[in-house]
């Protein structure tokens, strides 16, 4: 088994790089459909409100 695979999934250091990149793969995911659905949401009364105006 190569080295730093070992040192990856047994010490101390090791085990909390893996936990920083998976919170920050969820932290990323999570902000990624939050934008979305505001951006859309904000689309959509945009323009409901534009169709209100007259022309």
């Amino acid at each position: 088994m190569p080295q730093w695979i070992t040192v990856l999934f047994t010490t101390d250091i090791g085990l909390l790089s893996m936990a920083v990149i998976a919170f920050i793969l969820v932290m990323a995911t999570y902000l990624f459909f939050f934008v979305r659905r505001h951006v859309r949401e904000d689309s959509l009364a945009h323009d409901r409100q534009s169709q209100k105006l007259p022309q």
